[in-house]
């Protein structure tokens, strides 16, 4: 995503790309065949620090464990920030990069460009216009299984020429580089490095959710599905969430119930359907008068004899990268900043952290940054970075 990111930001009329950071230099052809000016770096500290005078915002699209130490060192550097998602590794990192683009009225956006899209728009007008009624749950699935059974290979591969594997590993403690394992992909399936399929995929599917329920901090979580095993997330979650209640929700709480790979919502659920095939991707809502089925990416769709005729308005879309940069020049508003993006991840993160403790109903106190009946779990609120790679602010 950091191609894309960077290049959607920087197609905007009013951007020069003025400089890029790759810790992998067999990487770099893209951009150097359509922005032949940019300046390259492989040290991401060193750009900041020497660059930081002909910056205004910066672009963030690198494996999650370093989401926040970059994010931060360009903040406090005076940039306003976009970020790929899911805004940080932890809960406490994000915690902390909402409070300080908050505290410094810095421009931010989270790379949900989703949420930026006609069926996403259309999806939270038609929740919040009442069409299903007052919503009673919902159930969420994505069938990507970014996890690992396995134990991870013995020994040591050569590290490939052109790549700064300890610049990769960042504030990740110190591992020996194998083929294939982690860079440049299959770092989304490690314990330090991603935050399993509800990480990378639930920022998106649970994005329409929160939005259009106008959901807070869960009081609970559960994991059903198997835990992970010393190195790598497992597949084939199973988490279930309580949220409050809202005044788009029926009763004092909501669940919503995430599913990935090979775990899909049960029969009765998928019965709403019908003959309609369910998507691979998705969101049932379930209201006091029908349901909406939300494919990951599509239209909504109506479901129940009450509200299937029903007229859905159609929403427009907006360009989410270049709705940044128009809001750093005073002409637009972010619809995904950190004061939203970052409730909505942390609310995510809850889940890869519940999967380590199966069934076991984690209550989690929002305002201290804790379970209250699991030391053992709040643990892995926060991490431990390495030496020589501590972040002011945190």
């Amino acid at each position: 995503m950091a191609w894309a990111t960077l290049d959607g930001i920087a197609t905007h009329a009013s951007v020069t790309l003025v400089c890029v950071a790759e810790v992998d230099a067999n990487r770099l052809k893209r951009v150097k065949a359509k922005y032949p000016e940019a300046r390259i770096y492989q040290d991401w500290r060193e750009m900041v620090q020497k660059e930081r005078k002909n910056l205004d915002i910066a672009c963030v699209g690198t494996p999650d464990h370093m989401h926040a130490p970059q994010a931060m060192t360009a903040m406090r550097a005076g940039l306003h920030v976009y970020q790929q998602k899911p805004l940080a590794h932890d809960i406490f990192e994000v915690r902390k990069l909402t409070e300080y683009a908050r505290s410094k009225r810095l421009v931010t956006q989270m790379g949900i460009q989703i949420h930026s899209a006609p069926e996403y728009r259309t999806a939270v007008h038609t929740i919040q216009s009442g069409a299903i009624g007052k919503v009673k749950e919902v159930h969420t699935w994505s069938n990507k299984k970014w996890g690992d059974t396995n134990a991870l290979p013995d020994g040591t591969d050569p590290i490939p020429e052109g790549l700064a594997w300890d610049q990769w590993l960042g504030v990740a403690a110190a591992r020996p580089y194998l083929k294939g394992v982690y860079h440049p992909g299959n770092w989304r399936k490690r314990l330090d490095f991603g935050t399993a399929t509800f990480g990378d995929m639930g920022c998106h599917i649970y994005d329409p959710v929160f939005e259009a329920l106008a959901l807070t901090a869960p009081v609970s979580v559960r994991s059903e599905g198997p835990a992970p095993n010393q190195q790598s997330w497992a597949i084939n979650a199973l988490i279930r969430y309580v949220f409050p209640g809202t005044r788009f929700t029926e009763g004092k709480t909501v669940n919503v119930t995430w599913y990935d790979g090979d775990q899909k919502p049960p029969a009765e659920v998928l019965s709403v359907l019908g003959s309609m095939r369910a998507p691979g991707q998705g969101s049932i809502f379930f209201g006091t008068e029908g349901a909406m089925v939300l494919p990951h990416i599509g239209m909504p769709v109506l479901l129940g004899e009450k509200v299937k005729d029903k007229p859905i308005e159609k929403k427009p879309g907006t360009d989410h990268y270049h709705q940044f940069v128009d809001t750093v020049l005073g002409k637009a508003s972010t619809s995904a900043g950190f004061d939203y993006s970052g409730p909505l991840t942390e609310a995510v993160l809850l889940g890869p952290t519940a999967t380590r403790f199966p069934h076991t109903n984690l209550e989690w106190n929002s305002r201290k940054l804790k379970f209250t009946n699991s030391p053992e779990a709040t643990k892995f609120v926060r991490r431990k970075y390495r030496d020589g790679w501590k972040v002011k602010g945190l």
